[in-house]
């Protein structure tokens, strides 16, 4: 099985696979409003090479436009139905936009994207006329890679994905607090327990923090990429676990390959 999976902290992955480069929800920024990067470096340049770029929704810590706008001209962005309509500055990046609703198919290279459902609220706004589907997304090659985005446990979910072989789950947030609509360690855990892959990595989580906040449940911040490894040995105890730091690969089956 030849993917290869660098997490570049947040949501920011690159998904290598079957020769094409998919990048998801970069956030190339040490700091987004009262949000400052409390750990690991902005990612270098090459972190912004990709043949496409996956946007799970219009939040700004997951569509951030100064991000976008470091893609090379014409790089393929699929995004969830409405966005170009509720961000309009998406258009002028100059970037070949594909929206895609829950069960849409996409073919980037040699991979087939998928567009799954998520438990989020995909507006770009907290209030506003322009609604836009959460979604998570199947990155189809020689491996079938899920990426979550942002979602909660939802019962469906194994059916909605369907079989893959590695989880790109998110474990945390970027606040003391996870509201409706998120995973925390325990329900990444759960949601793993259920769709059974071979490999998963905690992502989301020990990047981002509230300017302000540093000693306010720190442990929100530091801890969640742990207790997930914890509670899937307890639930999945099938999958291999992989915590990454900022900036490291998992390559599966590579000899490297064991944490």
């Amino acid at each position: 099985m030849m993917v290869e999976v660098t997490w570049w902290g947040h949501a920011t992955c690159t998904v290598e696979d079957s020769g094409t480069r998919v990048l998801t929800d970069p956030l190339f920024v040490r700091r987004l409003a009262h949000l400052r990067r409390r750990r690991g470096a902005v990612p270098p340049p090459e972190a912004a090479v990709a043949d496409a770029v996956l946007v799970s929704h219009l939040h700004s810590d997951h569509l951030h436009l100064p991000s976008l706008s470091r893609l090379a001209p014409g790089t393929a962005l699929v995004v969830p139905r409405g966005a170009t309509r509720a961000v309009p500055a998406l258009a002028r990046l100059g970037l070949r936009i594909t929206e895609v609703g829950p069960g849409d198919t996409t073919t980037v290279g040699e991979l087939a994207v998928r567009a799954v459902p998520a438990l989020h609220d995909g507006r770009r706004l907290p209030v506003g006329p322009h609604r836009s589907p959460a979604l998570g997304y199947v990155v189809e090659g020689e491996a079938r890679t899920y990426f979550a985005g942002d979602t909660g446990l939802f019962e469906s979910m194994a059916d909605e994905v369907g079989p893959v072989d590695v989880a790109l789950l998110p474990v945390g947030g970027w606040g003391p607090f996870l509201g409706h609509g998120h995973l925390d360690a325990g329900r990444a855990a759960q949601a793993l327990a259920a769709l059974r892959p071979r490999f998963a990595v905690p992502v989301h989580y020990g990047t981002y923090w509230p300017i302000g906040l540093d000693h306010i449940r720190p442990h929100e911040f530091h801890s969640p990429g742990d207790e997930f490894v914890r509670h899937s040995a307890r639930l999945a105890p099938g999958v291999s676990v992989h915590r990454l730091g900022h900036g490291e690969h998992l390559r599966p089956g590579a000899p490297e390959d064991g944490r």
